[in-house]
């Protein structure tokens, strides 16, 4: 069954509240500054092992993010979901303003650890991944968040990037370099957070800064997504739909035939008409440091032709490091809490 969140209200509807609809016709998500145009598609699925769905969302110009929940029992469905409404709650939802901060968006975020925690008696937690759009001086750019092993990536200038750094056990493996990228994706304990919000000490979210550039296409997705497809499966989808909401419906489905053990959800954002584009990848920073509109360049790793006609003709590449992975592709290469079955939709 395909669903269709109903249209966003001042806080997020309870899980199974979208309302059933075969699609919804493209369009443009308004924008405070005149010359932006995003352009987004999103969907859910609860895929074929579990039992229900634990992801939630949010998918509302400026906010667009995933939340990831942790503990079984619906108590995961508990965490995610509250994280999102408290996030639904920024004022920036209700005005259209693009001035959120990184400062302002973690005291949202320390309200939803204490809300998680106090409604699951700590016994559950959620992951949180997304992107703000704020601007600065009438420009334009991404404000990234992540806490947890949900991602965001970013498709600019033919090349795919992963901007949020995952707070996992196999990702600190890595970055010691006791561990290959390749062998993180199969160790037994790669399911293993080292930072979410309901749960644990470290509940701080990591923060980029990046300027939005023509032709961006943004992913947020939860991990349901990436432990099925890999980085060079991923890019090929994206550089070859230019629909964003076809290539969400196309992320889902070869995440479910690739085996689909996990929740899914996907949101990619589409970026035109940007005025005054340029920019980087930048390091991940504090909620303070994040406010500073000089932004430090992350460090490219892999810029490797590959042919993105179809997944299965892409070339393999490989890059065994905890820095941005970057992978070049060809230019042509609402707030909802998912319900248990699969979502779909486009604004």
């Amino acid at each position: 069954m395909t669903t269709q969140p109903s249209p966003v209200p001042s806080a997020a509807a309870p899980a199974g509240a979208a309302s059933s609809a075969a699609g919804s016709a493209p369009s443009d998500v308004p924008s405070d500054a005149p010359s932006l145009r995003l352009n987004c598609g999103y969907g859910t699925d609860r895929g074929l092992r579990r039992e229900m769905n634990e992801d939630s969302y949010i998918a509302a110009d400026p906010v667009f993010a995933v939340a990831d929940g942790m503990g079984g029992h619906e108590a995961g469905e508990i965490a995610s979901g509250i994280c999102v409404r408290t996030l639904a709650g920024i004022p920036q939802l209700a005005t259209g303003e693009r001035d959120a901060t990184a400062a302002g968006l973690q005291q949202y975020l320390v309200q939803a650890d204490a809300d998680i925690r106090e409604a699951t008696g700590s016994r559950a937690g959620t992951t949180l991944t997304g992107v703000v759009v704020v601007e600065q001086r009438g420009v334009p750019y991404w404000l990234v968040m992540n806490i947890g092993d949900s991602r965001t990536y970013r498709l600019s200038q033919g090349k795919l990037s992963q901007v949020s750094v995952d707070h996992s056990e196999v990702q600190e493996l890595v970055d010691a370099g006791e561990i290959t990228k390749a062998e993180a994706a199969v160790h037994p304990r790669r399911h293993v957070v080292t930072r979410a919000l309901g749960t644990g000490d470290e509940t701080e979210a990591d923060y980029w800064l990046l300027p939005v550039e023509e032709g961006d296409r943004m992913l947020v997705c939860s991990d349901g997504l990436n432990g099925e497809l890999d980085d060079e499966q991923i890019a090929g989808i994206l550089a070859g739909e230019p629909d964003p909401q076809a290539a969400v419906d196309q992320l889902i489905q070869a995440a479910l035939r690739s085996g689909g053990r996990d929740n899914v959800t996907c949101i990619v954002v589409d970026a035109s008409n940007v005025a005054g584009d340029g920019g980087a990848h930048t390091a991940p920073r504090t909620p303070g440091e994040a406010e500073d509109e000089n932004t430090l360049p992350r460090p490219e790793l892999v810029d490797t032709d590959v042919l993105p006609a179809s997944i299965s003709e892409t070339q393999d590449i490989t890059a065994d490091s905890a820095a941005t992975e970057v992978l070049d592709v060809a230019p042509d290469g609402a707030v909802a809490d998912a319900p248990d079955r699969d979502s779909r939709g486009k604004r």
